[in-house]
């Protein structure tokens, strides 16, 4: 990566318009291997963001060392909370990243409060904590070393295959704490996965990281999210995906159909337009009532993948049950987004752990 020929844009929050709510401003730089991107580098002042009970997830607390995401999918869920920081939640989701520099020293100070309860942390539940800027950071080594030494346990979910570079680290803290790893793979179709997913590893390069984290002895989930309506929820297309999951050797399988909260909506939406305008109508119809697909879809989609799943092994996961109460936001608490109202939701990941 060549990153000694980072240009230096700004030095202070006032030099950058549009950038008013992010606190602790270091410097923001740009370099020719992200061509587009501005990495916004901040000092975080926290780095345990607690989830209410009231959210639904199965974990209290979370750390994400990013705001925004090269990865660049279109159906991410986490688009919005770009717009806490006065930032779109399409290009500027994109190529306006936000890096906590010190996350991993904040972190390991707050887990060593007394009060800490040692209870299971998630990365990647906003967005990814191995997107392709993290082999410049480095921010999750001494994140990993701080969640083992604290002896918490902690699961990662990651598209991205750097998580390899850290392989080594998890199977030592894996010997000491609880540790659940997860790849999404979502998509197979490489032309599909290049128009949908463009900053994201292969899904050839993803189905290898499961393959190595499986020879490394852990155990490798796969989140099958989202679930893409008529362009990857076939029978066949499913069929597909499931068997290569299986030959990689995955742990388990957990399908969630997508999900298009306000933010990811338009931006999805924007891609149907250009790319499959045909199946704009069908979407209006399917997501008509809000962000979620109704009982009759995941029905549908329930008895399609569950014989799959029984066929390659992976009978005791399936597709996540998706009702009302998912509705409910969850309270962001970070300290490092003075933009975000006391009451934003911050989005949220489902995981396999």
């Amino acid at each position: 990566m060549r990153w000694e020929a980072q240009t230096l844009q700004a030095t202070d929050e006032s030099a950058l318009p549009g950038m008013t709510g992010i606190s602790g401003l270091i410097r923001s730089v740009t370099t020719p291997e992200f061509a587009g991107a501005t990495f916004h580098e901040v000092a975080a002042k926290s780095a345990l963001n607690h989830v209410p009970a009231a959210s639904g997830m199965p974990f209290r607390w979370t750390v994400n060392p990013w705001r925004g995401c090269t990865h660049a999918c279109f159906y991410c869920y986490a688009r919005r909370s770009h717009t806490w920081l006065e930032l779109d939640s399409g290009r500027d989701f994109d190529t306006q990243i936000v890096v906590k520099t010190n996350v991993a020293a904040v972190l390991r100070r707050e887990l060593a409060r007394p009060s800490w309860q040692h209870e299971q942390v998630a990365l990647g539940t906003n967005t990814d904590p191995y997107q392709r800027a993290e082999g410049r950071y480095r921010l999750m080594p001494g994140i990993i070393d701080a969640l083992t030494e604290s002896r918490t346990p902690f699961s990662i979910l990651t598209k991205g295959t750097l998580l390899r570079r850290d392989l080594p680290r998890l199977v030592d803290a894996a010997s000491d704490v609880h540790v659940g790893l997860g790849v999404s793979i979502a998509i197979l179709d490489e032309g599909l996965h290049a128009s949908l997913e463009p900053g994201t590893p292969s899904p050839r390069a993803r189905l290898d990281l499961v393959r190595a984290i499986r020879d490394s002895g852990l155990d490798c989930g796969v989140m099958v999210a989202p679930v893409l309506p008529w362009l990857t929820d076939s029978a066949e297309a499913l069929d597909r995906l499931l068997a290569a999951l299986a030959d990689a050797g995955a742990s388990g399988v957990t399908a969630i159909p997508l999900h298009l909260r306000p933010g990811a909506r338009e931006w999805y939406f924007g891609w149907l337009r250009r790319h499959r305008p045909d199946l704009v109508p069908p979407y209006e119809r399917l997501y008509g009532r809000g962000s979620y697909v109704g009982k009759d879809y995941r029905e549908s989609l329930q008895a399609r993948v569950a014989p799959l799943l029984r066929r390659y092994g992976f009978a005791r996961a399936g597709t996540r049950r998706v009702d009302r109460s998912e509705d409910a936001p969850a309270r962001h608490t970070s300290a490092d987004a003075k933009a975000a109202p006391a009451s934003a939701p911050e989005p949220l990941a489902p995981t396999l752990f």
